[in-house]
């Protein structure tokens, strides 16, 4: 059943002054978003929308946006696109063209970010997603369509740079991939293979995983025998916890494995000691360096977001609350609520938050920001590359099952 869900964070009346006339009522900005509350991204649909309402909640605290000498408040109407693009696709048009609604925010995934970008194109409907990354997306030529996250090209790419530099010799080094059939773990592993052809070596296993991934038996059971030196995995979710439990359960050796999606399948908290050395691939990390006026540092963020919703800030709701943070910047900006304005304003976007610097390109990608790589070390997500933000060494080789 579509569930029309609005979150009403508007701040209270307005204050009378001295027994005077009141002031002026906030206007509001109603922003939409058909997210996953249901079906297979139901969790990371759930963390989207906790991103979304919290920099709602925090902008609103603040006194809401100023655009041309007026104060607005932020609201959200959502749907559940219920993990299916049609579905989502659907709703967004119903956004547009029965809510009125003239900004959008994306859903999550890759997949369902591709079904309702021809939408917004088609009504001239500015759109800020964060959550599908695709590279593919910003090859069509959109207009209205622009992503706070890094592309998913450069997800796994860190993994091979750093089993290049730990190996002497790069071009001797085997390597096996696992790739759900989707538009972001295929552009993951096109990123992947440019970097391991850059480096000379040889690809032994690149299997295609099916979207209703429950068993990656066939594939372990190839890297038995095959031996790869680095594994790679991207199947959202599902993916990263049927590898490490599947490792395991089968005992299978890999010097070097990393996955997508470790934290928001949390294979730290619910693996234990089977989770220890993976390398997980993320768009943002508590611990780097950011920070901004509306939420402080990323930290800060972290702290904000575990106290609201009493578990860890992922990133993909860092990244969500980055979103709302660009649509009010731009708001202020444009000095107008026409959403051509709105979008020429989000075009010229060059801002940095808790979550890392923005900039778009003529595309509408990210531009300013890298990923990064976590390695679970004694039960937690320890950043480990790019150097410059890594927060201790990378741990390797893998021990093999044996001697753990």
């Amino acid at each position: 059943m579509m569930r029309h869900l609005v979150s009403g964070l508007l701040l209270g009346a307005a204050l009378v002054l001295g027994g005077a006339a009141k002031a002026e009522e906030p206007g509001v900005i109603r922003l939409g978003a058909a997210v996953s509350l249901t079906g297979k991204y139901s969790s990371n649909g759930a963390f989207t929308r906790n991103g979304y309402d919290l920099a709602v909640k925090r902008i609103n605290e603040e006194g809401g946006v100023t655009v041309d000498g007026k104060t607005y408040l932020l609201e959200v109407v959502y749907y559940d696109d219920e993990s299916t693009p049609a579905r989502g696709a659907q709703l967004v048009e119903r956004l547009i063209q029965q809510d009125g609604v003239k900004y959008l925010l994306g859903p999550y995934s890759s997949g369902l970010t591709e079904a309702i970008a021809p939408v917004t194109e088609k009504y001239g409907v500015p759109m800020v997603e964060a959550n599908g990354a695709a590279v593919s997306l910003f090859r069509k030529g959109y207009r209205y369509l622009f992503a706070v996250l890094s592309t998913t090209d450069q997800y796994l790419r860190g993994a091979v740079d750093l089993a290049a530099k730990v190996n002497e010799d790069p071009s001797s080094l085997r390597v096996a991939m696992a790739f759900e059939n989707d538009p972001f773990s295929q552009d993951v592993r096109e990123g992947v293979m440019e970097d391991t052809a850059k480096y000379g070596m040889k690809v032994v296993i690149d299997d295609k995983l099916p979207p209703e991934l429950n068993d990656m038996s066939a594939t372990l059971t190839k890297a038995k025998v095959l031996k790869p030196d680095l594994l790679l995995v991207s199947g959202h979710d599902k993916g990263a916890a049927l590898t490490v439990r599947q490792l395991a359960d089968q005992r299978v050796d890999v010097p070097m494995t990393a996955i997508t999606h470790c934290d928001s399948a949390q294979i730290a908290e619910k693996f234990g000691a089977a989770a220890e050395y993976t390398l997980c691939a993320a768009q943002w990390a508590s611990t780097l360096k950011y920070e901004d006026e509306l939420f402080g540092s990323a930290s800060d963020y972290a702290v904000l977001y575990e106290e609201t919703y009493d578990h860890a800030a992922p990133y993909q709701a860092a990244e969500s609350s980055a979103a709302v943070q660009v649509f009010a910047d731009a708001f202020e900006r444009a000095s107008s609520l026409d959403p051509e304005a709105v979008r020429d304003a989000l075009s010229q976007t060059d801002m940095m938050t808790f979550y890392g610097p923005i900039k778009f390109d003529e595309t509408g990608k990210n531009v300013s920001k890298p990923t990064v790589l976590f390695q679970v070390q004694d039960g937690k997500y320890v950043v480990v590359y790019p150097q410059e933000f890594a927060e201790a060494e990378f741990r390797w080789p893998t021990p093999a099952w044996s001697e753990r």
